[in-house]
């Protein structure tokens, strides 16, 4: 069984893993002065600009570039942005800023396929202009219509904040236009997120959402795509698979059931040489449940290929924690107190979390 779910988890636990994005968002507004040295293009009024921040401060704290797009979306905009993809200057994985009133919906949507061509991120966000630019941004990024399709292309996409606004176009149910209904699908968006009535019960000619319901919709994912969960068999024992994929990795949580405890391993697959420096710096490790330290141990965990692991033996009179909780995860501290690792919200796979339950309640009876 296969079920899933999109992730809305954004508390207090979830911060060190998100700490890298955070710092990386952070740099839009407070790069110094040679951050600007960075490749720029200063267009046309009427084409969209473009801004690589590739210096040496962005790519050591952020490891990808930072591009910024700014102003209207023109038709020839996805030609030279896939020039810059195949030069390498825009790499796979790179931070997209977008601030632009619209433009060409064609233009943007192609824009967004090449964002996902890319498993690019898109922002809202505004660059700082170097000296004796022409150009006006304002301090506020909106995105609007054609922008508010190329922000959808982004592989993860993190929500408007503060005071940036973005606007999608909507339409009366069953009747977008052709091209856009099949590039919706392609984005894994539904169309019904896009809907907007007004107090009167007119449509909306556009949807303004706040962060919350930017999540809610889908439209936006913060870095975080859906969580799967997998219930099945394996070994004539029932198990349990939780994965979920963020930018900085895939995480996964998997518990067999076996008579004398489900067997929990957990997976934080961050790269082969960030997997083996955690685990060097590693003096304290534990499984959480609830934002609570469960089975802690001295050092604890292992780099197995891309992965920090860690394994325990699960109390099987303790599994219906599992069952009911609201949110997992897999963490190490070093010396100084600080931790990484992941955390994920289990809520809206219950079912699964409790077929699971069922079955090996059911099982290690039988062995009793």
């Amino acid at each position: 069984m296969l079920v899933p779910y999109r992730n809305t988890f954004r508390r207090t636990l979830c911060r060190n893993v998100a700490s890298l994005s955070l710092t990386v968002a952070c740099l839009g507004a407070t790069r110094p002065a040679y951050a600007l040295k960075s490749a720029s293009h200063d267009a046309a009024p009427n084409q969209l600009a473009t801004q690589v921040n590739d210096d040496r401060m962005t790519l050591s704290m952020a490891r990808v570039p930072q591009v910024y797009l700014y102003g209207p979306i023109d038709i020839d905009a996805p030609h030279r942005f896939e020039a810059l993809m195949k030069s390498g200057k825009i790499p796979t994985g790179s931070d997209i800023y977008l601030n632009s009133p619209g433009g060409s919906v064609d233009a943007g949507m192609a824009l967004g396929r090449l964002f996902r061509q890319g498993s690019m991120v898109t922002h809202l966000g505004t660059p700082r202009l170097p000296k004796g630019s022409k150009t006006i941004v304002n301090k506020s990024a909106i995105c609007e219509g054609a922008c508010a399709y190329a922000y959808l292309g982004g592989l993860y996409r993190w929500a408007a904040s503060g005071s940036d606004r973005i606007g999608f176009p909507t339409y009366p149910a069953q009747r977008a236009p052709e091209q856009v209904d099949a590039y919706l699908k392609d984005m894994g968006i539904d169309s019904a997120a896009l809907a907007a009535v007004s107090a009167t019960g007119a449509a909306d000619p556009a949807l303004w959402p706040n962060a919350d319901e930017m999540i809610a919709k889908g439209l936006a994912n913060n870095g975080r795509l859906n969580l799967v969960a997998t219930y099945k068999f394996m070994q004539d024992a029932p198990y349990l698979e939780l994965k979920q994929d963020d930018r900085n990795g895939e995480h996964k949580i998997t518990f067999l059931c076996k008579p004398g405890g489900a067997e929990l391993t957990t997976y934080d697959t961050i790269g082969t040489v960030r997997a083996r420096e955690t685990v060097a710096r590693t003096t304290h490790s534990y499984f959480e449940i609830n934002q609570q330290e469960t089975l802690p141990q001295q050092a604890g965990a292992t780099a197995v290929d891309q992965s920090v692991v860690l394994q325990r033996i699960y109390p099987l009179d303790q599994l219906q924690r599992v069952a009911s909780a609201q949110a997992m995860g897999a963490w190490v501290r070093d010396r100084t107190g600080l931790r990484y690792g992941f955390a994920f919200e289990v809520g809206g796979v219950r079912k699964v979390l409790n077929d699971f339950y069922n079955a090996c309640s059911l099982a290690t009876q039988q062995h009793s």
